[in-house]
């Protein structure tokens, strides 16, 4: 029997964007506020002034996963403005804040006590209980757990009581109880999305932009560390950064204009003199050779969050 513990809500589609103001949305995005969600369509449609201008315009702030909790603060029309409590943020003390259609979110009762299964690969189908596909989900999709076994794991959704299979998933005993996995491990998963393109506010596999990248390889690996690069670059253990014989695997560098102190982007530190990103719209995931790039004058930080390969779990 589950154990309700209260109510709250939850994103209750695949991916839900989450929007600077309800105005934000333009006659291209339908596809993106869609039930269900067509983030392949909606990206797919989109030029690359459009997609730009998701930044430039400020219409989008971060994304949610299926089954993520948010605090709804107030409710408009068809739209409701939100807090994401598993994405910390200097934008507001209790999480990240925005605008997502109501359609797209779902208040359920919370259970407690049977655990949490993380989704441990790209994208994964959930089934009904009768073996039936119900909807594909996407990596770090955290959802809690009702039973399982070596096939298959039930898990508690917006959309009902569903199956995933077992090997896709990690089971911890909660939220921040995941194993805390070392930067080598972190980067090796990384790999995994090369050549995903870039994308603003993205949080998933169907595009990440470079703090999405890089917050998500952690919550994938035991960690949760703040969504925006300028709020990794002030948390974590600080690594000189004109020592590179101190950085280790894993390690987040940033970087900021010549001249400003604004960061403006982080990645991964790959080893050997290189870094994977998510560099900007228009280009994808890739692995890079530091030497000889902008990136030397404008690193202005190396940050460590994960665990050293031989302290990790």
């Amino acid at each position: 029997m589950l154990v309700q513990t209260s109510t709250t809500w939850v994103c209750s589609v695949a991916v839900a964007t989450v929007w600077t103001t309800p105005e934000s949305v333009r006659e291209i995005d339908q596809p993106g506020i869609d039930i269900p969600v067509r983030m392949n369509k909606w990206i797919e449609a989109m030029t690359n002034k459009e997609l730009l201008d998701l930044c430039d315009e400020n219409r989008v702030q971060t994304q949610l996963l299926f089954g993520e909790p948010v605090i709804v603060e107030e409710i408009v029309g068809d739209w409701a403005k939100v807090i994401c409590t598993w994405q910390t943020s200097k934008k507001h003390e209790s999480g990240y804040p925005g605008w997502v259609p109501v359609s797209q979110l779902k208040e359920l009762p919370r259970i407690s006590d049977f655990g949490y299964a993380k989704v441990r690969i790209p994208k994964v189908q959930l089934w009904t209980l009768d073996r039936k596909p119900k909807l594909v989900v996407p990596f770090n999709t955290i959802l809690p757990v009702i039973d399982s076994n070596s096939s298959f794991t039930m898990v508690h959704t917006p959309l009902g009581d569903l199956l995933v299979w077992s090997e896709h998933v990690e089971i911890s005993p909660g939220i921040e109880s995941f194993i805390e996995r070392s930067g080598a491990e972190i980067v090796s998963c990384a790999s995994t999305f090369l050549e995903l393109p870039y994308f603003w506010g993205g949080m998933s596999p169907y595009g990440f932009d470079c703090s999405g990248l890089t917050y998500n390889m952690f919550k994938a690996h035991g960690y949760f560390i703040p969504r925006d690069a300028g709020d990794q670059a002030t948390n974590g253990i600080e690594v000189d950064m004109n020592d590179k014989s101190n950085w280790e695997l894993g390690d987040l560098l940033f970087f900021a204009t010549v001249g400003k102190d604004f960061v403006r982007h982080v990645g991964i530190y790959y080893g050997n003199g290189q870094m994977i990103h998510s560099p900007s719209t228009g280009l994808s995931v890739e692995i890079i050779e530091l030497e000889g790039t902008k990136y030397v004058d404008e690193l202005v930080g190396v940050r460590r969050y994960a665990r050293l390969e031989e302290d990790a779990q």
